[in-house]
């Protein structure tokens, strides 16, 4: 396989021999090269010494030369730099386009990392290289988690600058649009990004001092308002009366009116709400109220939030419940137990990390501002780790997940590497593949 062979050359992991051309010249490999995932030969300036002369280019890899002819690399300016070819089979020749022989050496893979290869690809366990993570010092640990970590933020951070780009670079807007997709805590975040990114937020801005008509513009951007009621055949647990909807009918009546006034086209939704396996606290219409209050009683939600210092500052600003209809309940038709509906603090926590956290990093990196981008990683370092399957399965293969930077980390592990089956790429997968195998 041609992305072993890539590792084993980067990673200098050669079988225990004279590395030598296929004319017998010695070879001595100083700097590999940048390895190259785009257009062009596979590695960038190398530093080879082949016969006692230093050379310094680039190097192709290949399974077998004939695929050097086969790709048209010998037509090819961008290969006239090649100083050295490498194949598991030599058969033929490679040369550049102006007619020179492209020197050639011959290198296999060695057995034992095929074979631990063929294990990491092979197994449905899950970390699949938990054998050996006992046996890894701590300081390669922490720098792979710090990296992952990194490489987390920097991804949410360009979800953030490809937002900004549809929306006119309105950071309020789009904080609040990333803010509403983590309401959706997951399974209804789709459904949420898409809500918010149509509601017309100059519009609802003119009403904000109005929680109903807060809450109209919302219920009714998001479709909830357009179903025929059916009146509760249940009584209402605190009163034990029939229940008479007549708020229901409220946010109908100022929905139409604000759909006149602004000249508002609903929209369908093109992500439908979901509610199977959802505890009723987390049903999309409560927490489109949770929004609802926040909006309304938070204006300049994104500038308090960067000048927010403290977590527990953070943690003041969207702790909020919602109007009193929805103490008692859960949608327009499933009564509850009267009580407030808040955020919890385990919500408040995932929205800190998702939300919050991106954009101090995505802001910093915007103003030049590397006290916002340190705050960013110091919350991160505060906070508790996420719970979930994918922390738990680490957790237990002996491997600590204390904070939130740590479960950041892992998500990123999980999603963009162990999802794909990308050990090459993962430094637990290269201790694996070295066969650091725990006994």
């Amino acid at each position: 396989m041609e992305q072993l062979l890539h590792y084993v050359w980067k990673h200098k992991l050669f079988p225990l021999q004279p590395l030598q051309t296929t004319l017998g010249e010695p070879i001595e490999v100083i700097d590999t090269g940048l390895h190259n995932i785009h257009a062009g030969p596979d590695f960038f300036n190398a530093k080879l010494k082949i016969a006692g002369t230093l050379w310094v280019g680039n190097v192709e890899i290949h399974t077998r030369t004939s695929d050097w002819i086969r790709h048209g690399h010998q037509h090819d300016a961008a290969y006239n730099n090649v100083i050295l070819h490498i194949a598991e089979t030599v058969d033929g020749e490679a040369t550049r386009a102006n007619g020179s022989q492209v020197p050639q050496m011959q290198l296999s893979c060695p057995e034992t990392i095929r074979h631990n290869y063929d294990e990491l690809r092979r197994t449905e366990i899950y970390p699949p290289c938990y054998a050996i993570l006992p046996a890894l010092p701590k300081l390669t640990i922490h720098s792979w988690l710090s990296a992952l970590q990194m490489e987390r933020l920097e991804q949410k951070t360009q979800l953030i600058a490809d937002r900004l780009a549809r929306f006119q670079h309105n950071w309020e807007d789009v904080f609040f649009i990333t803010l509403a997709r983590n309401f959706g805590f997951g399974l209804n975040g789709d459904a949420f990004e898409g809500w918010a990114s149509r509601l017309p937020f100059r519009a609802i801005d003119k009403h904000r001092d109005n929680l109903l008509q807060v809450e109209a513009f919302f219920f009714g951007q998001a479709g909830l308002l357009e179903e025929p009621y059916i009146d509760h055949e249940e009584r209402h647990p605190a009163t034990d009366k029939q229940c008479i909807d007549n708020y229901y009918f409220s946010l109908q009546k100022e929905f139409r009116y604000l759909q006149r006034k602004f000249d508002l086209t609903a929209s369908a939704a093109t992500t439908p709400w979901r509610f199977l396996r959802l505890r009723p606290g987390n049903f999309p219409h409560v927490r489109l109220a949770q929004l609802a209050h926040l909006y309304h009683t938070r204006r300049s939600l994104f500038s308090q939030v960067m000048e927010a210092d403290t977590l527990d500052a953070v943690k003041r600003l969207f702790t909020t419940s919602t109007s009193p209809y929805w103490e008692t309940h859960f949608n327009f038709r499933k009564l509850s137990p009267q009580r407030p509906k808040r955020t919890g603090n385990k919500a408040l926590e995932l929205i800190i990390i998702n939300t919050v956290i991106p954009f101090l990093y995505a802001y910093g990196l915007h103003k030049a501002n590397d006290m916002l981008c340190e705050r960013a990683a110091h919350f991160l370092e505060l906070l508790h780790a996420e719970d979930n399957h994918i922390t738990r399965a680490w957790t237990t293969v002996g491997l600590p997940v204390s904070t939130a930077g740590d479960s950041q980390a892992l998500l990123q592990l999980q999603k963009n590497y162990c999802d794909r089956k990308d050990c090459l790429r993962c430094r637990f997968g290269y201790e694996y593949l070295k066969g650091k195998r725990a006994r």
